[in-house]
């Protein structure tokens, strides 16, 4: 259920910077989400198409691109991706450490939208 605030901005923020660049349709929303997120892209389609209804973005297809995982090593510096299911245990692949920065993962942004 959290996808629907999510997905109220995302409308909010298109129909914004629509509105400011007189744009008449809304054909397509290119979206970043980290894999760490647990925003379901089904479900933000879904949101979409309810409330967007009435708006230049009725109809407009949401193109989500997934973030990989990336972690940053304090000790060594080394920027590593790893697989969500593997996080609890990770270490840097270089030098073994522990102490890791998460670099990407978790973001959620719009990239740019296709409109006439």
């Amino acid at each position: 259920m959290h996808e629907l605030p999510v997905t109220q901005s995302i409308l909010d923020i298109v129909l914004k910077h629509a509105r400011m660049n007189r744009v008449r349709r809304v054909h397509a929303i290119n979206l970043a989400i980290g894999e760490m997120s647990d925003l379901e892209d089904e479900w933000i389609q879904k949101y979409f198409d309810y409330i967007s209804k009435g708006t230049l973005a009725q109809g407009a297809r949401l193109v989500i691109e997934r973030i990989p995982v990336v972690f940053r090593c304090n000790a060594c510096g080394r920027e590593s991706g790893v697989e969500t299911g593997r996080m609890k245990d990770f270490t840097c692949p270089g030098c073994g450490g522990k102490e890791l920065t998460l670099v990407s993962g978790r973001e959620y942004y719009i990239r740019d939208m296709e409109a006439e």
